[in-house]
């Protein structure tokens, strides 16, 4: 018998995160998200899908950040109290960018996620 799959099946379930606090956990010191998998999942998505629309002139991390928040603004608003400290630290990471294409990433993460948060609702 595969010891690994003795040792798997043992392990206790660990129950599923909550998206928010998936999301929350992943935001980075300096304000910015990481484009892996693990914010592909708190976003529901795979990693293909995430990274895919990403507009060529964007950094990664650029990307992530707008994605970050385009999800919280587009499907917590009910818990805006809990993480509207950290998006407005994401924010002001992201004007320290000086990235260009925030309107077309803007875009491209709405029509990802499937929601329709204005750039300016997001304080961009």
């Amino acid at each position: 018998m595969d010891q690994s799959v003795t040792l798997e099946s043992s392990q206790p379930k660990q129950p599923p995160r909550d998206p928010l606090l998936q999301l929350v956990s992943l935001q980075e010191a300096s304000g910015c998200w990481v484009l892996d998998p693990h914010l592909a999942a708190a976003l529901g998505k795979t990693s293909e899908e995430v990274e895919k629309p990403k507009p060529a002139s964007v950094k990664q991390d650029v990307w992530a950040t707008i994605l970050a928040l385009i999800w919280l603004h587009g499907f917590k608003m009910d818990a805006q109290e809990e993480w509207e400290l950290l998006a407005m630290k994401a924010v002001s990471w992201l004007r320290a960018q000086k990235a260009s294409g925030v309107t077309e990433c803007v875009e491209a993460g709405n029509a990802l996620l499937g929601c329709t948060v204005q750039k300016d609702a997001v304080g961009l």
